[in-house]
């Protein structure tokens, strides 16, 4: 059974990821024009980068696939907070704009969390 294209929007998970691309875009306007190719060149890659494996692995659908492409969106997730950290500590974040992305990070490695889990625990029934 072949996978509808562009199903994977109806995922939470991408979903709370897409939120979290598009508030990093939105928040990096503000840093300082000489960050253009620096930090925030990094920060909005590394955003783009969690969205785009969640997609690309579900489009692939086999476990071992879909969860190396999780593994990396986990991996450009810490990334992301890696930037949000050392941008806010520039003082190019103000501390709402922080808790905000901070608190949306969270939340998006809450449910890649679960569904990596989950797609382990189905990869391990099939025979």
């Amino acid at each position: 059974m072949e996978k509808e294209p562009k199903a994977f929007r109806k995922l939470i998970v991408w979903q709370r990821a897409h939120e979290l691309t598009l508030m990093i875009y939105k928040a990096s306007e503000k840093f300082p024009r000489n960050e253009m190719f620096g930090l925030t060149s990094q920060m909005r890659r590394s955003a783009v980068s969690v969205e785009a494996n969640i997609a690309e692995g579900y489009a692939l659908g086999t476990g071992p696939n879909y969860l190396r492409h999780l593994n990396i969106s986990v991996g450009s997730l810490a990334e992301t907070e890696s930037h949000i950290e050392i941008t806010h500590d520039l003082e190019y974040l103000s501390d709402e704009t922080y808790e905000k992305l901070t608190d949306k990070a969270r939340e998006v490695g809450y449910l890649l969390s679960r569904l990596k889990t989950s797609i382990e625990n189905n990869t391990r029934k099939k025979p």
